[in-house]
C-alpha cells in the first residue's frame, strides 16, 4: 500500500516489515534523499503539517476497504476503553468487537494487530521526516517545526509503550515496550529489540526537551498543532506514569495557564458539546469536510458515526451508532455511582428509561437529553439490547441543527487530545502522593465543581483489588467519569494494577463477555504483528491473548 506523498523516513526504507503498511514515498527509484524532498516546493512546512493533518480523516490503515475503525488517531480511544469495563457494546458485531471481546483476534497472525503498528509507526516516520530534514540544528525558521516532531514523536512513544509493555515503568523498569526507530539512519533496523521501560521513557523525555526548546516561543494558529502547554502536558502525563510525583506535579500545574475548566452548560451543550474547541481544550484533532473518512463509505468510517448520535434517520440514514444500533454505552455501575448532584451524569442516558411503561413515556424522558428524543429510540431499536439506557450523548454532532440533517455536515467534528481537566487531576493525584492532605483539598476542589455536595471518601476502591490507597481510587473514580472515551481506561488500569469488572447483576456488559479480573488482563498489553520477526530479528513478541472461557460469577459490590 504505497502512495505517492513526501512522507520520507530512514526509519522505513530498509525495512517495510517493521511498518507493514505505512506510507512511503514512491518515486521512479524506489527511494529519495533528504536533499529531494528539501527541493520540492514548500515540502518542510508540507512535512510538519502531515504530522498533525494526517491524525483525523485518513484511511491510514486500508484505504481500499474503509474500516469503520480506521479513522485516524481517536479510534485508538475507544479500542483502548472498550477493553476494560467503563464501556459496553450493545451489539456483538460492533466494529470495536475484536477490542471488546479479547481472544486470539488480537494476536500477531490477525489484522486488527497491523492496526496500532501501522498507524503508529507511520506518524511517527512523519516525525522523523521533519527533525531529518531540521537536522541537529535547524534553522530558525525550521524550529518549531522541529520542536512539534520531537513532542508528537513522544506522545505516539508514550502511547505505544503503555499499549505494548506487559508492566508500566513503575511496576517494572525493565519490562519491554516497543523497538525504538528515530532518525538515525545508522540504526540497525534488522536487529532492533523492543526497549526497556526505562530506556524508552528516557528516549520520550529526551525528545520533550528538545520539544520545550525549540518551540519555547512558538504562537500556534489553532489548538490543532502542540504548543508548549502541550509539550507540559506531555511530561505530566511522562512522569505521572513514571510516578516521579514531583515532576508530574510541577508541569500539570504549568500546562494549565491560560486554560479554564468546562462548566455545565459546556459540558452538557447540546450544539457544541465536545465537538467544537473551548478553552478547556489544549490540543486535538478536528474532522474536516473533505476527508476521506467524511466523503466516503457513507461517512460512516469516522468519530461521529461511532460516537455520535442525533443523525436523522429519515434525511441523513448514516451512521453506526444513530442508525444501524453499533453504539458503545457507559458501563451501567459506574453510571450508578454518578451522584444526581454531578452535572457529568446529565450526559448520560438514565437506564430507568428502558423500564417505563410507554413509548410516550420514554420520548418525554429523553427530551431531557436530546432535541431529537424519538430518534434515540429508534438507534435503540437496531441493537441487540434494545435499550436506551447508558447512550452517551457527551460528543455531540457538528453542525447545530443542520448538521443533523445534512449528509456529512455533521461529522465534521473536533476531538479533544487534552484538556486541563486531565491536568488538574494528575496535579492532584500527584500532590497527594506527596502530601495526601494536599492532594485531597485539590480533588475536592476539583471535583466540586462538578458536584457542588461532593464527599471526599464516597468513591473507595471497588474493582477486584486494594492495589491502591483511597486517595488514588478516588482520583481514578473521577477520571473514569471526566475523561469517558478519550482514551485513558486502560492506561489507567495498567498504571494503577486494577482488574476490570464487567460480571455482576443488572450488568449491561454483552453476555459471553462479563469478565471478571483482579489484575490487568493479559488482553491489554498488545501483540505485535507477525510479519515483523520477518525483518527483525531481535523481536519478542507478548503472548496471544486468550478469553476466558465463560462469564465470571457476578461481583457483589
Amino acid at each position: 500500500m504505497k502512495k505517492t506523498i513526501l512522507s520520507l523516513s530512514v526509519a522505513v526504507l530498509g525495512c517495510a516489515g517493521l511498518t507493514g503498511c505505512i506510507e512511503e514515498i514512491n518515486p521512479q527509484s524506489g527511494s529519495a534523499t533528504i536533499d529531494q524532498v528539501a527541493n520540492a516546493p514548500g515540502s518542510y512546512d508540507k512535512l510538519v503539517d502531515a504530522i498533525t493533518s494526517s491524525l483525523a480523516g485518513q484511511f491510514n490503515y486500508w484505504p481500499a476497504q474503509q474500516f469503520p475503525y480506521d479513522y485516524g488517531y481517536t479510534s485508538f480511544f475507544l479500542a483502548r476503553d472498550v477493553m476494560g469495563n467503563d464501556i459496553a457494546l450493545t451489539n456483538s458485531g460492533s466494529y470495536y468487537q475484536t477490542w471488546y471481546t479479547c481472544g486470539t483476534g488480537l494476536g500477531p497472525g490477525y489484522a486488527v494487530c497491523q492496526f496500532p503498528w501501522t498507524d503508529y509507526y507511520g506518524w511517527i516516520s512523519n516525525c522523523n521526516n521533519v527533525i531529518n530534514m531540521g537536522g541537529s540544528n535547524p534553522a530558525d525558521n525550521q524550529r518549531n517545526g522541529v520542536g512539534i516532531a520531537y513532542a508528537m514523536r513522544a506522545m505516539f512513544y508514550m502511547d505505544m509503550a503503555r499499549m505494548f509493555a506487559q508492566k508500566t515503568y513503575a511496576i517494572d523498569k525493565n519490562a519491554i515496550t516497543v523497538p525504538i526507530v528515530d532518525e538515525d539512519a545508522s540504526r540497525d533496523l534488522t536487529h532492533n529489540p523492543r526497549a526497556t521501560n526505562e530506556d524508552m521513557w528516557n528516549f520520550i523525555l529526551s525528545d520533550l526537551e528538545k520539544a520545550e526548546e525549540y518551540i519555547a516561543n512558538y504562537k500556534r494558529d489553532s489548538k490543532y498543532v502542540p504548543d508548549l502547554s502541550v509539550v507540559y502536558g506531555l511530561k505530566a502525563r511522562a512522569y505521572l506514569t513514571m510516578e516521579d510525583w514531583a515532576n508530574a506535579e510541577k508541569y500539570a500545574k504549568l500546562a494549565q495557564s491560560g486554560y479554564a475548566m468546562l462548566d455545565e452548560a459546556k459540558y452538557t451543550d447540546r450544539i457544541e458539546g465536545f465537538n467544537t474547541p473551548n478553552d478547556a481544550w489544549m490540543f486535538a484533532v478536528r474532522f474536516r469536510s473533505t476527508d476521506p473518512c467524511v466523503t466516503e463509505n457513507d461517512g460512516d468510517s469516522s468519530w461521529p458515526s461511532i460516537m455520535c448520535f442525533e443523525i436523522s434517520p429519515d434525511d441523513v440514514g448514516c451512521g453506526y451508532a444513530s442508525n444501524y444500533g453499533y453504539q458503545l454505552v457507559i458501563d451501567r455501575h459506574l453510571y450508578e455511582t454518578i451522584p444526581a448532584t454531578d452535572f457529568r451524569k446529565k450526559v448520560f442516558v438514565d437506564f430507568a428509561i428502558d423500564d417505563m411503561a410507554t413509548t410516550a413515556e420514554q420520548v418525554e424522558a429523553l427530551s431531557a437529553y436530546s432535541d431529537h428524543p424519538d430518534w434515540l429510540l429508534m438507534s435503540a431499536s437496531g441493537s441487540e439490547t434494545q435499550k436506551v439506557g447508558g447512550f452517551s450523548l457527551k460528543f455531540r454532532i457538528g453542525g447545530g441543527e443542520e448538521g443533523r440533517t445534512v449528509k456529512y455536515k455533521g461529522l465534521t467534528v473536533s476531538v479533544p487530545l487534552m484538556r486541563i481537566e486531565e491536568m488538574k487531576l494528575i496535579e492532584a493525584e500527584a500532590a497527594g502522593m506527596q502530601d495526601v492532605s494536599r492532594g485531597i483539598q485539590l480533588l475536592t476542589d476539583f471535583a466540586k465543581t462538578r458536584d457542588p455536595q461532593y464527599v471526599y471518601g464516597t468513591h473507595n476502591d471497588v474493582y477486584g483489588n486494594m492495589s491502591t490507597s483511597q486517595f488514588q481510587n478516588e482520583v481514578w473514580w473521577q477520571r473514569r467519569v471526566e475523561l469517558w472515551g478519550e482514551g485513558f481506561a486502560t492506561f489507567d488500569i495498567k498504571r494503577l494494577n486494577k482488574g476490570i469488572i464487567r460480571s455482576y447483576a443488572n450488568t449491561n456488559h454483552l453476555e459471553g463477555y462479563r469478565w471478571n479480573t483482579t489484575t490487568p488482563p493479559d488482553w491489554m498489553n498488545l501483540c505485535i504483528i507477525s510479519t515483523e520477526a520477518d525483518y527483525n530479528y531481535s523481536i519478542e513478541n507478548n503472548p496471544t491473548p486468550m478469553a476466558p472461557e465463560s462469564d465470571s460469577p457476578e461481583y457483589a459490590w
